[in-house]
């Protein structure tokens, strides 16, 4: 078992995987882990799809064209999930509120399916497997995931999870500095220093992409970023939403 510190401290995104099968004992501390999530109320309000179906991995992947989907041992799909609470109110005769008409109860259970991913990336690492989270299977064409995965009312893709044992080791990617990142008692007091350190930030990202081992890029961080956000623009996921049961008005 990894330390703690080399577990949070040097993972790396790993998409090319061995074909050996990931030990149970290792996938059962890792459901452990998620099951173990903090979550908004101990209301967990997530669930998690275990996908081992070799044809299902590569249907997905025949959507989003990422090579680790079907070459990866497990691919885990976490979940915002209010359906288990509605089934078993509505099994008790209890009213369940409109919460997930609002953008709070959305947010919330995107928090708790996300921290849920995050506990699975540490165990993961702690146990010497390669992850790699794969947030296109939200968006990408969301109606077909929901009818690939059987999604109820009340449940919607967050994000993906491919996980095995890693074939390669990718270089660290460098992220943003202490003073970039963290600001004491309130947001940065000298918006000017900001962005000097976001422009050497940009320098570093930069001169990674064009060093890095197993392929290099002329990519920055900034312009790079901003074109992810242009064709994110393009993702219709608020009538998605609606149609699992999201209605949002408030």
């Amino acid at each position: 078992m990894e330390s703690v510190e080399k577990s949070l401290l040097e993972r790396t995104s790993v998409r090319r995987y061995e074909r050996e099968a990931i030990p149970e004992e290792k996938m059962n501390f890792i459901f452990d882990a998620i099951r173990n999530t903090p979550t908004s109320y101990n209301g967990q309000q997530f669930s998690v799809i275990d996908i081992d179906d070799q044809p299902l991995k590569e249907q997905l992947y025949a959507l989003t064209n990422q090579k680790q989907l079907k070459t990866c041992n497990r691919l885990l799909i976490f979940c915002s999930d209010y359906n288990k609470i509605s089934r078993l109110a509505e099994k008790k005769g209890l009213e369940v509120p409109p919460f997930t008409n609002t953008m709070d109860g959305t947010i919330i259970g995107i928090i708790d399916a996300s921290l849920a991913m995050m506990s699975a990336v540490v165990a993961a690492q702690a146990v010497g497997l390669g992850s790699n989270c794969v947030g296109y299977l939200r968006t990408v064409d969301p109606a077909k995931v929901a009818e690939l995965l059987h999604l109820p009312q009340g449940v919607f893709v967050v994000c993906g999870l491919a996980l095995g044992v890693p074939r390669e080791h990718p270089d660290l990617k460098p992220k943003q500095s202490n003073e970039t990142v963290f600001f004491k008692n309130r947001y940065c007091t000298d918006e000017k220093k900001l962005v000097e350190d976001l422009e050497l930030y940009d320098e570093i990202v930069k001169h990674y992409n064009a060093t890095r081992a197993g392929g290099t890029t002329d990519n920055d961080w900034v312009s790079h970023i901003l074109d992810y956000y242009r064709h994110a623009m393009e993702y219709n996921i608020l009538d998605y939403l609606k149609n699992q049961g999201y209605n949002i008005s408030k």
